[in-house]
This record gives C-alpha cells, structure tokens and sequence, in this order.
C-alpha cells in the first residue's frame, strides 16, 4: 500500500531545511507532527525531598538540553547563585552549545563528551575529586549510573523534570499510513490513550531497540525499523520505504 500521510510523534523540527520537510516535498506526501510525550519540571520542593543541596556539588553533569533547561529552572527556584566557578560537563557538542544560553561561554569551565555517556570518563575521571550532580530525568538510562559507580567518584543523581504522556484524545478518528515513535514511552502513550487500538494496515516505524521491543510487546508489526547500516536515521528509514511502497504513483 502506498504512503500518502505519516504522523512523526514528535515536535515540528524549527529548522527550515529538515529531512522531514525534504521527505515531503519528495514524495508528495504529508507529514503532520505530534509529541506523544512531553517533559514536566519537579519542584524545587519535591527535589529538596531528594535530599538535594545544589551548594554541596561543585560540578553538573548534563545529558540533554531538558537536562540543562531544568537544572537552570531549579536553580532559579531555589535562589541558588551559580557560581562561576562551577564545572560542567556535558555529554555532547550539542548540549555544550546550548549551555550558552543560559552561561557566558568563555568565563566557565565546560568539558565535553563525544556523544555517549561514557565519553566522558576521561575527563571525570580527570576531576575525580569534585562532587558531582546529575540533573536527570525519571527515565535516565542505566549506562549513566554504571559510568559513573565504576568510576567511584563522589556524585548524586536528582529527578529534575519527568517524562509524561500527552493526551491524543483529538486523534481519535484520525488516520495516517505511518507512526512513527522514538521511544519506548511513546508506544506506551498510544496504548494509554487508544487502549483498543488495532494497527491493521497502519505501518509503524520505530527508532531504537527498545523502542521496538516495547512494540513488539504491544502485539504490533514492525514495518520500518532504524537505525540500521543502511539507513542510520528515521528519515532516511522512511525515504527507502516510501521509494518502494510508492512506485508507479
């Protein structure tokens, strides 16, 4: 069957020269886009019941930009003055860049990581005395806490915001030849949401092994799966299926 309409479950990309606004001008198709999950912050009150004194830890470790968002949020919450000399370590070049826009880049002390997590033991490993904190979310993967214990350095982890399910309630009669999902909890919305939801000849597209492995679990059919060798990104996943399924339109 061919692919005429496709929801992607997450935000609209805001930069004018995404993938996605190529797939679609490509094929002709149309590519609507709707978080099924979002990021709520915690309180400052609820992360003082953490046991959390943001002036006991003398570097951040940061995994996201909803990691540095939050941390800044709580900070201001708390009355917490972030001193100049704090240190920061991020994970990516990505988070790195994005730290500018709440620090002058230049006075602070920032060390980044390649991409994973574990990229950065060596520079943690260089500053094994400071004590750390880890601004996370609810949902932090394990590689971070395992890092981090083999490394036996002085650190704490904090739930600083939670990953929730957005209500779809308005997508009730709405029919798209294509889902895609990115995470586990965006399979577990779609079910929250629609708990009789049959996929018949809806093709689903997933990103990451656990999230297939959340599909498979719900009794879904994978039809699209990335990343792969030959297709490493979503798009990319989705152009090959498209160029296929859509000959001779």
């Amino acid at each position: 069957m061919k692919v005429k309409t496709i929801l992607v479950s997450q935000p609209e990309p805001k930069v004018e020269n995404s993938p996605y606004f190529e797939l679609q001008q490509k094929h002709k198709i149309k590519i609507d886009f709707r978080p099924f999950i979002h990021v709520e912050g915690v309180n400052a009150k609820e992360i003082r019941l953490q046991k959390i004194d943001l002036n006991h830890y003398t570097a951040i470790i940061l995994t996201s930009r909803n990691a540095v968002d939050h941390f800044f949020r709580v900070a201001d919450e708390m009355r917490y003055k972030v001193p100049e000399g704090l240190k920061y370590f991020c994970q990516s070049e990505a988070v790195a860049f994005y730290l500018q826009k709440y620090v002058v880049y230049r006075k602070r002390k920032i060390y980044v990581g390649a991409k994973d997590f574990a990229d950065l033991s060596p520079l943690i490993k260089k500053y094994k005395d400071e004590k750390f904190l880890l601004p996370a979310s609810d949902q932090l993967n394990a590689d971070a806490p395992i890092t981090l214990n083999n490394l036996k350095v002085d650190w704490a982890q904090a739930v600083f915001y939670k990953t929730v399910m957005s209500d779809l309630s308005d997508l009730a009669d709405v029919y798209y030849d294509v889902l895609a999902f990115f995470s586990p909890t965006g399979i577990k919305s779609l079910f929250k949401n629609f708990p009789d939801f049959k996929q018949n000849e809806t093709r689903i597209a997933v990103f990451g092994s656990t999230t297939q492995k959340e599909a498979l679990d719900h009794g879904l059919r994978i039809d699209i799966l990335a990343p792969t060798p030959e297709t490493p990104s979503m798009t990319m996943a989705l152009e090959k299926y498209i160029s296929e399924a859509n000959k001779g339109k």
